[in-house]
Formats: structure tokens, C-alpha cells, sequence
């Protein structure tokens, strides 16, 4: 009886997916990201369409971002290593876990580090900063990963009254019935994350 016991304790182990938040040892685990952890791994149970490419997918964490009018977005921080393999499912994903969370809009973002003017600097580090670890090649590519899969068809800086600017960019018009009703979540989440503000659009097509 006892060797069957651990034959099923054994089997039980590995049909139970394992956590897919990813914290460095110490780090605490917020509510929120228990939630989606939970739904993730639940998916991987269920889905058979997802199975397969969830099994090894991880994310470093998820935050909640007000977006207007008393509603909120999760935006899900995933490492930069596995965002093709995100972007592969990405679709089914977000659509899964929209349902889940009553509806509210679940963007994927990739972590990424910036590195400061001084990093060329640093006795540590030999040759040039990468142009990847930019803060503008960094921001270009969170605009990018709010988007997803939409693409960017073009982008324009409009300056305001007070001097400041505010950057349009333009997306892919073939894609507008799905995302339109996150064009403010989009501005709503650049915001939060580079301070910056962006207005999301669709290009006027000429009759």
C-alpha cells in the first residue's frame, strides 16, 4: 500500500503544473499575482490548445494600472528571453485570462534593463552601451509589447500649446475592430511606465 501511495503521489506531482511566477528568493508574491499564477496553471491543466507551450513559460510579475473611468488593466512583466514563446500563444492567452479576470484588458510586457550614459564608463564593462539597453530603444520596445500582434504603421509628435509634446503613433487599420476599445488602455499603461504621454490611433483611410 505504501509503495501505491507514492506511485500516486509521484503521478499526482507531475500532472500538477508548476508555478509560473518567477521571484527571486525573499521576494514576496502579491495577491494579484497568486490569482494569475493560479489561472495559468489551471489552463495548462484544461487547455489542450495551450498545454504544450505553457508548460515552461514563467512571468516576473503582474501589477494592476487604473486606465480611466474606474476600471483597471494587469499588465503581466515577463522575462525578455521568453517573449517569442508568449507571443506564440499570446492571443489565446490574453483572451483566456481576460475572460477570467471579469473582462479586464491583460496586456504582456517584457522585462527589460536599461543602462545608464555612464555604463561605457564603467571599468567593469568593456566597448559601447548596447543600443538595446537604451531608455529610448527600451520605450520604443514597450510600445511595441502593448500593442501585440497589432503593428505599428507609423508615429508623429505633436506639439502642444505649453511646449510639450505628446507622440501619436499609428496602428495597423486591419486590426481596428480588435483592438479599438484598448487604444486608452494602451495610453493609460505607457504612461504608468515611461511618464510619457502617447495617443493611440488608427490612420483615416482615403476613399
Amino acid at each position: 500500500k505504501r509503495e501505491t501511495y507514492l506511485v500516486s503521489s509521484f503521478e499526482a506531482a507531475m500532472a500538477t503544473p508548476a508555478s509560473k511566477v518567477s521571484k527571486a528568493s525573499g521576494e514576496d508574491v502579491s495577491e494579484l499575482e497568486q490569482q494569475v499564477d493560479q489561472e495559468m496553471q489551471n489552463l495548462e491543466m484544461s487547455s489542450s490548445e495551450l498545454k504544450a507551450d505553457l508548460r515552461d513559460l514563467k512571468f516576473l510579475s503582474a501589477k494592476e494600472v487604473d486606465i480611466g473611468g474606474g476600471k483597471k488593466a494587469i499588465v503581466l512583466f515577463v522575462p525578455f528571453g521568453q517573449l517569442r514563446s508568449f507571443h506564440k500563444i499570446q492571443t489565446r492567452l490574453v483572451r483566456e485570462l481576460e475572460k477570467k479576470f471579469s473582462g479586464r484588458h491583460v496586456i504582456v510586457i517584457a522585462h527589460r534593463t536599461i543602462l545608464g550614459k555612464n555604463y561605457a564608463r564603467s571599468t567593469k564593462n568593456k566597448g559601447p552601451r548596447p543600443r538595446s539597453r537604451t531608455l529610448t530603444h527600451v520605450q520604443q520596445a514597450i510600445l511595441e509589447d502593448l500593442v501585440y500582434p497589432t503593428e505599428i504603421v507609423g508615429k508623429r509628435t505633436r506639439c502642444k500649446m505649453d511646449g510639450s509634446k505628446v507622440l501619436k503613433v499609428l496602428l495597423d487599420p486591419k486590426d481596428q475592430v480588435n483592438v479599438e476599445t484598448k487604444l486608452d488602455t494602451f495610453s493609460h499603461i505607457y504612461k504608468s511606465l515611461t511618464s510619457k504621454e502617447v495617443i493611440f490611433e488608427f490612420p483615416v483611410l482615403e476613399q
